[in-house]
């Protein structure tokens, strides 16, 4: 039987041991609390003050001609558009290429009308020796394409004008779906070749008037 100093002395110690979880459940709170704003903070910064991308802010920029439709889709019309310089010329038809499928920045104004269906993906570029590009599109372009040979035209010289004249390497333009070649876009122009640049298919100069 114990004694009553002996119970003091258990008594004192559950009290210690009640009273050392105690803090040590009050410090992994107050921890995981710190931890916690310590992450909100961090998280809020990076959403206000976003790093800076030095790579980005060093590359050069340049101005160039993007071809669109105009509203009758009879001739091409220019842009002008802002893109990144590339010095490989297949990041710089790649740039091209995405800028294109943006579409119109003018179109509420001019009227100006869009050369591929909306959703469409550019897949990859590839480049030859003989400065044929080939160019492959998500099968969106075939999908949602409208159809026509007249808007099957603008959307293959809009392209192919665009390219060759940025790209001074480019020569002539292949169309591809997926990797794979395409017999057409929607049946009325075969695509089963590369096509030169056409300078017919741009609008004529606007006369000024005396």
């Amino acid at each position: 039987m114990s004694t009553k100093k002996q119970r003091r002395s258990e008594n004192f110690k559950d009290r210690q041991k009640k009273k050392s979880t105690r803090i040590a459940y009050l410090a992994a709170i107050v921890g995981g609390s710190v931890l916690l704003l310590v992450i909100f903070f961090v998280l809020l910064f990076n959403a206000l003050f976003p790093p800076v991308d030095m790579e980005a802010l060093n590359r050069k920029k340049i101005s160039v001609r993007i071809y669109f439709a105009d509203p009758q889709e009879r001739f091409l019309v220019p842009e002008k558009r802002v893109i990144y310089k590339e010095e490989d010329p297949v990041l710089q038809a790649k740039e091209v290429v995405n800028a294109l499928l943006d579409g119109s920045k003018t179109k509420s104004k001019t009227g100006n009308v869009n050369t591929f269906p909306a959703r469409v993906i550019l897949k990859d570029i590839g480049l030859d020796k003989d400065g044929t590009a080939e160019v492959s599109f998500s099968s969106d372009l075939t999908k949602n394409h409208p159809g026509g040979s007249t808007a099957e035209l603008m959307t293959i010289y809009s392209l192919t004008n665009t390219l060759t004249e940025i790209v001074p390497q480019i020569r002539a333009v292949r169309i591809l779906v997926d990797g794979k070649e395409l017999s057409s876009i929607k049946g009325h122009i075969s695509t089963a070749g590369p096509f030169l640049p056409d300078p017919d298919l741009y609008a004529p100069a606007k006369e000024e008037k005396s």
